[in-house]
């Protein structure tokens, strides 16, 4: 009798298919970078650069997660549902925030063709309501192609305490602030301790790395050491470092001779008619901001070094690339704690001088005021969510010495995030895909530009691509880029201050010609009617064939198509403890009120944490300190605290808090009140950016109030935890709007 093998051997890339590192910068620049002119510290990306290419005309979507879904499927964003941030999905084609099969990601392909898939840093494609414990799981980073995965889910993290996860599940840093724990070099020890066990159980195979540390989005965390070398560096301003900056670039090749450097927009205060408190304050910023980037560079730096000791260095091709342009979230005057945006309080100079020498330390979580944000898009016009160039042109660094015979050459074709996917298969030797589980595949949008690597003069892979992010319009087609003036709403300082149209029928299509205007700073429109109307239709076009319709520049015309959770968190939910930390997204919404009651055995010296969500940046506990029941909220790091009447009793009772909605806390022992604090505002709809878990009899991390210090765990019995909210919260969708920007 005959029998057929049944086994499907593992597939193999083409012999000497190269190991690929993709390094996903975030909220970085386009002049923020030593080798793109800035004169801060980054050696290595420098040394990068200098042994492979630099791409002066590389463009992204001007958001986090649409970058990140385009460079992984080769898709436009709208085309896979990222249209906008993950944090927000609609039930419209192409804001789902859900990446479809029929887009096989780059992790998926490479693995099927027998490459190892490791990533190592931020995700942001996983949509909300899918990123607790409970998954689904099917879009986080497993779920699209990878084998291996530390990071974290959210926009945005703290460095020193960040909400981390490995593989599929959540788990506490491995170290305190106390004891050195940063983010940024926890992911390089991961990343190089995947990589080594890559090397010693499969030898000779290769890997695709995606490292997505959170720099350089805030908070801007980093230790003193690293700002020390910067103090006084930034005393001159942001006009003077910015026109330092351009003579940089003009003198590197960076940037083309004869390219403008476009005006200081009046939004943008002169350095030269501030003060010296704010002079002082926003120097400040920029020093800590620097030295969070030099740091950052350090551990890339490692991780390169890691590489070369192994050997895997000169057969490997390193992208390096931002996600978007250096942000403006923080406004005019900077921020110390960017959860304050949430709940509505201005940020002001005297809260920020108040944290002058710890700004970038654990009590703060920091931004940069906006003029720094201009001055890093050196020599474009805005920034992050727009797509004019400030939003849309970031550095983009190619490096393989097995694959690239010239060094520290300048690129500049026009090319877009969404070649770089085909641009590394066309490199592995591997076409993408037909037909992936049975599922026919949609057309690649992006378009090889390998060629440019070894052939300064070969062509821009394509010659036309839309952009669109929250209004904000703007198309390429051939010489030319046509851009509309729309102001988007989500950051308050933009609402008041930008210039601009805030109604789509107001929008004015500036005209530039690419050839002769590298830095977008010439409105040719009213000498060119004819192309302004082609380019018009042609976004139109692209706009509906990319599934861009409708227009939407705020979250109010569309809350009701936004996908809520499948199993609702509900009014009414019991918690015990020996469970992981509940997922804030999994809890019922505490603005509208709540009642939190623990059922308890006291010791005869009651002491720790009943339970804790979030930190002192935000976040809320009930704990016991001193033998009193206590309950802190932290409200963007403003403390709110009621701390009982007399002491808590030894023996089996309920101890609670509750929240009305006349804005007060109300302690209890079983059902009498033994304290309460009344408070002006309101409560924000969510306390931490980058997520938070509930934790039963003891907390993590940062704690919530400095009246405890953590793990304090309760010393006596934690039955359970019972919530119980007045129903389902009506979502502020303006203020989920800008929280969930913020968070990005």
């Amino acid at each position: 009798m005959n029998s057929e093998p049944v086994f499907r051997r593992a597939g193999r890339p083409p012999g000497g298919a190269p190991d690929i590192v993709a390094i996903v910068l975030d909220d970085t620049g386009f002049a923020q970078l030593g080798c793109f002119g800035s004169g801060i510290a980054t050696p290595h990306m420098d040394r990068l650069a200098a042994g492979g290419l630099r791409y002066n005309r590389f463009h992204v979507t001007a958001l986090c997660s649409p970058t990140r879904a385009s460079f992984l499927t080769g898709r436009n964003h709208h085309a896979v549902g990222m249209g906008f941030l993950a944090d927000i999905p609609l039930d419209h084609h192409g804001y789902t925030a859900r990446l479809p099969r029929s887009a096989a990601a780059l992790p998926r392909i490479l693995r099927d063709n027998g490459y190892s898939t490791l990533a190592v840093g931020k995700w942001h494609l996983t949509p909300r309501f899918e990123r607790s414990a409970a998954g689904p799981f099917s879009h986080w980073p497993l779920g699209v192609g990878f084998e291996r995965y530390y990071g974290f889910l959210q926009g945005d993290a703290n460095h020193y305490a960040p909400n981390l996860v490995q593989d599929n599940h959540y788990i506490d840093p491995p170290a305190t602030p106390e004891q050195g724990y940063h983010l940024t070099e926890d992911l390089a020890d991961r990343a190089i301790r995947y990589l080594d066990d890559q090397r010693y159980a499969a030898p000779g195979k290769p890997f695709f790395l995606y490292f997505a540390p959170g720099a350089m989005h805030s908070p801007h965390h980093v230790t003193p050491e690293w700002v020390e070398p910067y103090r006084g560096r930034f005393d001159q301003g942001w006009d003077a470092w910015r026109e330092q900056i351009f003579q940089r670039q003009l003198a590197s090749g960076v940037v083309p001779d004869g390219t403008s450097l476009t005006p200081r927009p009046d939004w943008v205060p002169a350095w030269d008619g501030l003060d010296g408190d704010h002079r002082r304050m926003y120097a400040r910023q920029q020093e800590v901001f620097a030295g969070f980037l030099t740091h950052t560079d350090a551990q890339i730096g490692r991780l390169l070094d890691h590489l070369e000791a192994a050997g895997r260095l000169d057969n490997t091709i390193v992208v390096l690339f931002s996600d978007n342009g250096a942000s403006a979230e923080g406004g005019v005057e900077g921020s110390v704690n960017e959860h304050r945006f949430s709940v509505g309080v201005r940020e002001s100079l005297a809260d920020n001088l108040a944290h002058y020498d710890d700004w970038g330390g654990p009590r703060t979580y920091n931004h940069y005021a906006w003029g720094w944000a201009w001055a890093g898009n050196t020599p474009f016009r805005l920034w992050k969510r727009y797509t004019w160039l400030g939003g849309t042109r970031t550095p983009l660094i190619v490096h393989w010495p097995a694959g690239i015979r010239e060094r520290g050459a300048v690129r500049d074709p026009v090319v877009h995030v969404n070649d770089l996917f085909p641009t590394l298969l066309d490199a592995a030797g591997i076409p993408a895909p037909e037909v992936v589980d049975g599922i026919v595949q949609q057309q690649v949008d992006g378009a090889s530009f390998r060629a440019t690597f070894d052939d300064p003069a070969a062509p821009a892979p394509r010659d036309t691509q839309y952009f669109e992010m929250l209004g904000s319009r703007s198309l390429i087609h051939g010489r030319w880029k046509a851009t509309t003036d729309h102001v988007s709403k989500g950051v308050l300082d933009e609402e008041e201050l930008l210039t601009g149209s805030r109604r789509f029928e107001d929008d004015h299509w500036a005209l530039f010609d690419l050839d002769g205007d590298f830095s977008e700073s010439a409105d040719v429109a009213a000498e060119h009617p004819g192309v302004v109307g082609e380019l018009r239709g042609l976004w139109d076009r692209e706009a509906e064939r990319n599934h861009v319709l409708p227009l939407f520049d705020n979250l109010v015309d569309r809350f009701g198509s936004f996908i809520g959770p499948v199993w609702p968190a509900g009014g009414d939910r019991t918690f015990r403890p020996g469970a992981s930390p509940v997922c804030d997204e999994s809890l019922p919404m505490l603005s509208g009120g709540f009642r939190f009651t623990a059922e308890v055995v006291a010791a005869d010296a009651p002491d720790g944490v009943l339970f804790a969500l979030g930190d002192w940046n935000g976040g809320f506990a009930l704990f016991v300190a001193d033998g009193r029941l206590t309950f802190a909220f932290s409200r963007a790091g403003e403390p709110l605290d009621v701390v009982a009447d007399r002491p808590v009793p030894a023996g089996r009772q309920r101890l609670g808090v509750v929240h009305t909605t006349g804005a007060a806390f109300h302690l209890l022992h079983g059902d009498t009140p033994v304290g309460t604090l009344t408070f002006d505002g309101h409560l924000p709809a969510s306390v931490q950016h980058g997520g938070a878990g509930l934790r039963l009899g003891f907390d993590a991390g940062l704690p919530v109030s400095d009246r405890y210090r953590t793990p304090s765990p309760w010393n006596g019995d934690l039955i359970s935890v019972r919530l119980q909210t007045p129903g389902p919260g009506r979502i502020d969708p303006v203020d989920e709007l800008r929280t969930a920007l913020h968070s990005d």
